[in-house]
């Protein structure tokens, strides 16, 4: 960082009660830490999923079972990949805390893959067992010949019940409702089953470092190859407990309280924030689907949140649902907001509805992924808070010189959050983190002059109109105000007599919105260059299974 950067973050951060250095060697794995957390707080829930909770207890057993038949039935040796492909259940956490526990690395696997998707990194990965869910297991069953793993464990949804519900279940989810596709997996194993093999041997304790590979989080794949960020247990431990000091800020209750949780749990926000609630003893409410509004809705009513984890694009589709804003929200405490921009809009109206700010926070899978956040005693709509403790920032130019406050450059960051590299592909780590150990965001951003950071934009979503730097978060921001545009997205377009033009992606909740109306809207707030010259009127926008909108896609429609 540059005298002054470093100067203004160092004051706010004091000024906020938070340190700008913690211990973050106090665990030498992430094993250590939830395993601590699992003695302390055996008789409060850890986790439920589909009406079905575990006991900080029953989840230390269940991993340990899981870990000691991967040691003894599956023969895996320290470092081997084990891929988890599941949505939100309690299995995963069983799974993928009994995985480390052995020693293994855990290949997060996203049930949505497609069969290329699913084969690059399973043969990627070099994975040799798999756990996968039988609702999507029809995409790896077509995939597992071409690929070397060698054990496949299949899950139903409901297995960690109780009989008869669990039987009941998975029978309605398999036949009445048609939710599980037809797939055959030569040799494959029920996950019950292992876990029974797993407790007649218990697993050996293996002793771990922090430079040792806890999770391969594959990444980039919206825009190339998909490439494994290798995050070590240093990595992991580091970024629970930058959170953990970073929470203090919001007076938020641990022990006993609900993290509802819909963002997908194999998405590093979602798995960061379960090893956090994990840390501080809270129960981690599992949604398995937050496409469905409805049985969201009912999660929160059921389980009422202190601590929410949510995204732009859900905050608004919820405080749009009827039923959720009739809902009582005197628990909740803290909300958080990762994965894309926050707009002001949203923002506003989630707090108008809930009662409870949004605390934006900005990260990447490479940072495990937490880099900074807005603190529940000082939240900016608009910025991405200030650094959470024992990190480094640097904003640079495209020559690479550092820059100072309020000039804005490419967010670079340093700290023991960092990835150790991508796994398999020295170039593309030595492309992304340069000698210094200085990781390269892709992100432009600048430095305010009270120290909080702020986000313009991804350095490759920038649109030059004439010369002009346009930044589609800033039009995005203008354009979500308008009541009749539930989201938008903007994209630049080749253009003959400027280079590029802008293009804008509407969503209305009003059909007869026109383009000369959005033009009219933007026009009042921003100036003649970045109103857009054409407009695209969607009925729904590509995303991310986290719900970040692909404008990668946008710019190939026609």
């Amino acid at each position: 960082m540059t005298d002054a950067v470093h100067s203004v973050i160092e004051t706010q951060l004091a000024a906020l009660g938070i340190p700008a250095q913690i211990d973050t060697q106090a665990y030498p794995s992430v094993v250590a830490l939830f395993e601590e957390a699992l003695a302390t707080f055996r008789e409060e829930a850890a986790c439920s999923s589909v009406g079905h909770t575990l006991s900080y207890a029953e989840l230390d057993r269940l991993s340990a079972d899981f870990a000691g038949w991967l040691q003894n039935g599956a023969r895996l040796s320290r470092g081997d990949r084990v891929a988890i492909q599941m949505p939100n259940l309690i299995q995963y956490l069983v799974a993928s805390l009994g995985a480390l526990r052995a020693g293994m690395v855990v290949v997060n696997t996203n049930p949505l893959y497609t069969e290329r998707e699913l084969e690059h990194q399973l043969n990627d990965a070099n994975v040799r067992v798999m756990v996968v869910q039988a609702n999507v297991a029809q995409t790896a069953a077509a995939v597992l010949p071409r690929t070397q793993v060698e054990t496949v464990v299949v899950t139903e949804i409901a297995d960690l019940h109780p009989q008869p519900k669990r039987a009941l279940i998975n029978f309605i989810v398999k036949h009445v409702k048609k939710m599980v596709p037809k797939f055959h997996i030569a040799g494959a194993l029920k996950f019950n089953d292992v876990l029974k093999r797993g407790a007649k041997t218990p697993y050996q304790a293996v002793i771990l470092e922090q430079t040792d590979v806890a999770m391969l989080q594959y990444t980039g794949g919206t825009t190339g190859v998909a490439k494994g960020a290798m995050l070590t247990h240093g990595n992991l431990v580091a970024n629970v407990l930058q959170s953990d000091a970073f929470f203090a800020t919001h007076n938020m209750d641990g022990r006993g309280e609900t993290m509802l949780q819909p963002l997908p749990v194999y998405h590093i926000y979602a798995f960061t924030a379960s090893m956090y609630a994990l840390r501080i003893g809270a129960h981690t409410a599992f949604v398995p689907n937050p496409r469905d509004l409805d049985s969201l809705v009912q999660a929160f009513e059921a389980h009422p949140p202190a601590l929410f984890c949510g995204l732009n694009t859900l905050f608004v589709a919820l405080c749009n649902h009827e039923s959720f804003r009739a809902l009582d929200f005197s628990r909740l405490q803290v909300t958080l907001s990762g994965g894309m921009a926050l707009t002001h809009d949203a923002a506003q109206r989630w707090t108008e509805v809930t009662g409870c700010a949004v605390s934006e926070g900005y990260g990447l899978t490479e940072t495990s992924p937490t880099v900074s956040g807005n603190p529940g005693n000082g939240i900016q709509i608009g910025t991405i808070g200030v650094p959470v403790p024992s990190t480094e920032i640097q904003i640079r130019d495209t020559e690479g010189n550092t820059l100072g406050v309020d000039e804005p450059g490419e967010l670079c960051v340093r700290g023991p959050q960092v990835m150790a590299g991508y796994w398999q592909r020295p170039e593309a780590t030595a492309e992304a983190i340069d000698p210094q150990g200085w990781f390269a965001t892709g992100d432009i951003a600048l430095v305010q002059p009270d120290g909080y950071l702020r986000i313009v934009d991804r350095k490759k979503d920038m649109i030059v109109v004439s010369g002009f730097n346009v930044y589609p978060n800033e039009l995005e921001d203008v354009l979500v105000a308008h009541p009749d545009v539930v989201e938008c997205a903007a994209v630049g377009i080749a253009s003959e007599s400027t280079g590029e033009a802008i293009r804008m992606f509407v969503v209305s909740s009003r059909p007869d919105l026109s383009e000369d109306e959005v033009r009219r809207f933007m026009r009042e707030g921003l100036t003649g260059y970045k109103v857009p010259k054409s407009v695209v009127f969607k009925d729904e926008l590509p995303k991310t299974a986290v719900g970040k909108i692909l404008r990668r896609e946008l710019r190939d429609v026609d």
